[in-house]
């Protein structure tokens, strides 16, 4: 699937609300916190990748794997990717994908860091503009890469997140 970055879309956080409500329901026996929407759609005004990123919170991994079948459930794919730090889904496949979800544990490093980042962009416009310059660089540079162009974003994200 090619890295491919649009211009923000106000339809995004709608999008958003409705899969947490589905998901509320579906992942209601894991859930140690709130649904959040991470990623760059949920920044107002930013560039991204057309896809839905959704963070749940769950007590553990090891808790949390009756989730898998859940998601499965409700249309979600499930890989094994990083599987140290969550449970990650997309969907509704692989090559075409409007949301991904990542099952995360509550208040862990992963969680906070997510959350820290977002609201760092929500908050800092100049940050933000950094941040969709890069990712469009980046996109054509690891346009049929999507692991190379998720890499390559690190260091900003590290940075960002540096007091």
């Amino acid at each position: 699937m090619q890295v491919v970055i649009e211009p923000y879309d106000s339809h995004w956080p709608a999008a958003f609300v409705a899969e947490r409500a589905l998901l509320a329901d579906v992942l209601a026996p894991w859930l140690a916190g709130p649904i959040e929407h991470v990623g760059s759609t949920a920044v107002p005004g930013l560039a991204a990748k057309p896809v839905i990123d959704i963070m749940a919170a769950v007590e553990s991994l090891d808790a949390s794997r009756g989730a898998i079948d859940a998601a499965r459930d409700a249309g979600y794919c499930y890989f094994p990717y990083k599987p140290d730090v969550m449970h990650w889904f997309c969907k509704p496949g692989e090559h075409v994908r409007t949301h991904h979800l990542n099952l995360v544990p509550y208040a862990s490093a992963l969680w906070r860091d997510r959350l820290a980042f977002r609201d760092a962009l929500r908050s800092d416009r100049k940050l933000a503009a950094e941040y969709a310059e890069l990712k469009r660089e980046l996109a054509i540079v690891h346009r049929e890469d999507r692991e190379a162009y998720t890499e390559a974003k690190t260091g900003f994200i590290t940075s960002a997140l540096s007091p």
